[in-house]
């Protein structure tokens, strides 16, 4: 993933400016309101963006018809393609969620959202993760970036399960089409290189593992559905109840809302197994074969629900060793929901936007996908490996210099810990010992007041003439 922290300007240049927007000049500004966006990502324009005609100019660009959302990410999508076509183990991670603006009443074109009770936008993104190596922990892993993105507005009437026949939901264009979408458009990975879908449970849709089947695609998905065996009585949940166990391990799962900190112990039971394809008009039923991986937390005395999956895959799982690879390429999964956090809330708080259109909020939130995303991976880089030196080129050296003024000391050696949290100090994090890593709007607050610090640098340099 390509840094934002050095030179805006190149990095955006290098993120947008293959898009086709229907003329060099609007490229040319979109590589400019990105330039902006990248120093203070806030999803507010009037912020990012200081002199009026600029900002004019960036409200008639993100407006236009030729500004579509699939323009913008083109270029970035078909980048990561073809990083993703290098030899190589990838995990292509799908999930959806919602842009919230029911607030914006005069926002035309928006849809639908969650309970139907809201307005606003759903966001599907499938996001490649390269498997650099394997660790006891699970596999080490460094993002690639989006293999494919979706922005949408739901309309239509809202339609229930329980308000239409199972044929005529079948015969039309359903929105859980998009699982798995990404995968009509590309070829199957050459020779050498293995592609794995992973997905939450409501990826658990047969016609998904078709595709993947398909395109000559793994699969590991968290299962939803007792899906009825072709082969014998019971669902895949029943069958890997009743298998043997393979082994167990310890899992340290983090603090939630109404959730405390544990430490689970889990068993691991496997079972290969033919599921039964679902019921379609006109056609004869068929059969798939598929492992299973269930793992279970042991009885315990926290009053939290105990943690319980059952992974549906591709992969082999003949002992405990090949089980525990599944189960670890699926822990890889919150990483995406940890960049839905950083766009929504955190890095670039793009509901925020009081843009009046949905076209022209979709295409800002194609622009500050990549933003959000890169900044999830300098955060990540400072948990998983915060003694690892920022790499030449990673940061502004101005930058850098008005962070050590506000260290307060000279540093011979900027990690990523280190950076991460001295620009969250700017924001108001205290860093005390047992203050753990800073969240999103700490972090963001510190980097919104370090870009107004390297701007004024820069003002009275020119003030100055040198």
């Amino acid at each position: 993933m390509e840094s934002t922290l050095g030179d805006a300007q190149s990095w955006a240049e290098r993120q947008f400016g293959g898009a086709d927007l229907g003329d060099a000049r609007s490229t040319r500004r979109l590589v400019s309101v990105a330039t902006q966006l990248a120093k203070e990502p806030s999803g507010s324009l009037h912020r990012a963006i200081s002199g009026w005609s600029e900002l004019v100019g960036a409200y008639r660009l993100l407006s236009r018809p030729e500004t579509t959302f699939e323009a913008i990410v083109g270029p970035h999508q078909q980048r990561t393609r073809e990083a993703c076509s290098q030899p190589g183990e990838y995990l292509l991670i799908e999930d959806t969620t919602c842009l919230d603006y029911t607030t914006h009443n005069a926002t035309e074109g928006l849809g639908r959202i969650g309970d139907d009770r809201g307005r606003g936008l759903n966001l599907h993104s499938n996001l490649a993760l390269c498997i650099e190596g394997w660790e006891k922990s699970g596999p080490r892993c460094s993002v690639v970036g989006f293999f494919h993105q979706k922005c949408w507005a739901r309309t239509g009437p809202s339609i229930g399960h329980g308000k239409e026949r199972k044929p005529r939901r079948l015969k039309r264009k359903r929105e859980s089409q998009r699982w798995g979408e990404a995968y009509e458009w590309v070829d199957a990975p050459p020779p050498g290189i293995r592609w794995t879908h992973v997905g939450d449970r409501e990826t658990d849709i047969y016609e998904v593992f078709e595709r993947c089947e398909a395109k000559g695609l793994d699969w590991i998905v968290r299962a939803c559905q007792a899906r009825a065996l072709a082969d014998e009585a019971g669902s895949v949940f029943t069958v890997v109840e009743g298998a043997a166990k393979l082994g167990h391990f310890e899992l340290e799962l983090r603090a939630r809302p109404q959730q405390a900190a544990r430490v689970a112990r889990l068993d691991v039971r496997a079972v290969t197994v033919n599921i039964r394809s679902p019921w379609r008009p006109a056609q004869e039923p068929g059969q798939m074969a598929l492992n299973v991986v269930e793992v279970r937390e042991q009885k315990s005395t926290a009053q939290e629900e105990p943690l319980h999956w059952v992974l549906l895959t591709t992969w082999p799982v003949g002992n405990f060793e090949e089980a525990m690879r599944v189960v670890g390429a699926y822990a890889c999964r919150p990483i995406i929901e940890e960049f839905h956090r950083a766009l929504k809330s955190g890095v670039t708080d793009v509901e925020e936007s009081q843009l009046e259109t949905a076209h022209a909020l979709q295409a800002l939130t194609a622009i500050l996908s990549p933003v959000a995303l890169r900044l999830l991976c300098i955060r990540g880089a400072a948990i998983g490996n915060p003694e690892t030196e920022l790499p030449a080129g990673e940061m502004d050296p101005l930058a850098l210099q008005l962070l050590e003024t506000a260290h307060g000391q000279r540093v011979r050696k900027w990690t990523y810990a280190l950076l991460i949290v001295t620009i969250a100090q700017l924001g108001g994090f205290k860093a005390r010992t047992n203050d753990g890593m800073p969240g999103w709007n700490t972090i963001w607050r510190g980097w919104y007041k370090l870009m107004v610090m390297v701007e004024g640098v820069e003002l009275f340099k020119r003030l100055r003439g040198t």
